[in-house]
């Protein structure tokens, strides 16, 4: 079978369905292509189940604090299946969302394993063993990353948890021992801490957030040791034995010296690998990176005529919110635009708890770009709303501009800190200067108000 579309979408995830959705829409003939995770992997595997387990974690954390609010407890206990079964409610929902958008939009919706055979032509390994071969006048290619398995010997036969698998566990591993300290992992590490199990957390760098500033990676050091994690910093792993919920050894050089570490379960959580290999791409022209992120510039067009590519796949920051953007970036400029990637906000949230989010830059970046500034900081416990909720751990801070009083970073790591910074990245586009805020009248008590200390302080 040989079908014919005006656009082909390679991948359902963020940017990938949103543009499939819009086009169809406006009466073209549409095709998305998707191997497995209807809507990508944000609903899936990734964004909203992590954080979805990460929230049980933080119940089950008030239940084990329930004395400092008054509150006596009994017999608590964690059931892993409970938590697992929640959150595939959740996504079992959010895949219905997804279904029925597809079939409101018009786009035709294709399941299937799909490799490019010639430019914008693509044939589809079907579930029943079919295969379809499908042409488009112009093609999207939005097939994402995956969970990097380094080349250590015996790591890949350990069969290593990727936050795959990890959302699927039913029980609390006995100690799970995560490689990487970046989001994924340092998110999961707490959560299955807060479980109950023994987490040691392994990085190659000496400091956890190594991107961010030393006050950051101090403050989330010393947030782990509290919580009971062990930190294995500055280590590099040589060698790893055993199979992954049984048994795991790993061999570690940590300051010039070799020693073993023994765990239960092992997850790996060390950098994203796009999913360009083997899908042909050779065939259709379109080039790739050294690092295999299909090479595009800030148009997000391919070096093949007629196909773009989308989100992650395309070497974009590692975030749905950034996929999004792409996704505005391809539809204004296939309508006439002229939209880029370039010079946008960047902005992140990493859900530990305490959450740490951060828009602009921070003191490390603009001391390296010698850019001046002056620094308001304060204690989240100045910010009086963190007193009621008895989370009055962390900070927050800002760069201003010396001269126009522009702020030019923010960084929080404190409660509901993703919340907390929208309201600084809107003032942010909006141009407004730090004395907007620090003169704004918020409600009292919210954690908003923080704000008002915050610039307040740039005055000291």
């Amino acid at each position: 079978m040989n079908t014919e579309y005006d656009f082909i979408v390679l991948g359902t995830g963020e940017g990938s369905k949103y543009i499939a959705w819009t086009l169809a829409k406006q009466g073209h003939r549409v095709a998305a292509i998707d191997r497995k995770y209807i809507g990508g992997s944000c609903p899936n595997i990734a964004c909203l189940p992590t954080k979805n387990v990460i929230h049980s974690a933080k119940v089950a954390s008030y239940f084990f604090r329930s004395e400092e609010f008054g509150i006596k407890k009994d017999n608590v206990s964690i059931d892993m299946q409970s938590i697992r079964n929640r959150k595939r409610k959740m996504v079992d929902g959010l895949i219905d969302v997804h279904l029925n958008n597809f079939k409101c939009s018009g786009a035709e919706l294709i399941m299937g394993q799909a490799r490019f055979t010639a430019p914008r032509t693509l044939a589809v390994t079907l579930p029943d063993g079919g295969t379809r071969i499908v042409q488009g006048d112009k093609v999207i290619i939005g097939v994402g990353t995956r969970a990097s398995i380094a080349n250590i010997p015996g790591l890949a036969e350990s069969k290593p948890l990727t936050h795959i698998e990890a959302l699927e566990l039913d029980h609390i591993p006995k100690h799970l021992i995560v490689l990487g300290g970046g989001f994924i992992g340092l998110e999961l590490a707490q959560a299955m801490r807060r479980f109950g199990s023994e987490v040691t957390v392994i990085d190659r760098n000496r400091r956890l957030a190594r991107s961010e500033d030393e006050d950051v990676s101090q403050a989330l050091q010393e947030l782990f040791q509290d919580e009971g994690i062990n930190l294995v910093l500055g280590a590099h792993i040589t060698s790893v034995a055993g199979e992954s919920g049984r048994s795991v050894e790993l061999r570690i050089l940590q300051n010039g010296t070799e020693r073993t570490l023994q765990g239960t379960d092992l997850l790996v959580a060390a950098g994203r690998t796009p999913n360009t290999e083997g899908i042909g791409l050779d065939l259709a022209g379109v080039e790739l990176t050294e690092n295999g992120f299909i090479r595009v510039n800030e148009r997000l067009e391919s070096t093949a005529p007629n196909v773009w590519a989308i989100g992650e796949c395309a070497g974009s920051p590692q975030f749905t919110h950034i996929a999004y953007d792409d996704f505005r970036v391809i539809r204004d400029n296939l309508a006439g635009g002229h939209r880029v990637t370039t010079g946008r906000q960047v902005p992140f949230c990493m859900f530990t708890d305490p959450e740490l989010a951060r828009i602009g830059f921070n003191e490390s970046e603009a001391k390296a770009k010698g850019i001046p500034y002056r620094l308001a900081k304060i204690p989240m416990a100045a910010d009086l709303r963190t007193r009621t909720l008895s989370e009055t751990r962390g900070f927050m801070k800002a760069l201003i501009d010396p001269e126009s009083g522009h702020i030019l970073g923010f960084t929080v790591f404190g409660v509901s800190g993703g919340e907390i910074m929208g309201a600084v990245q809107v003032a942010m586009i909006a141009g407004l200067p730090y004395t907007a805020l620090r003169e704004a009248i918020f409600t009292h008590p919210t954690l908003t108000e923080g704000l008002v200390a915050l610039f307040s302080s740039a005055h000291a």
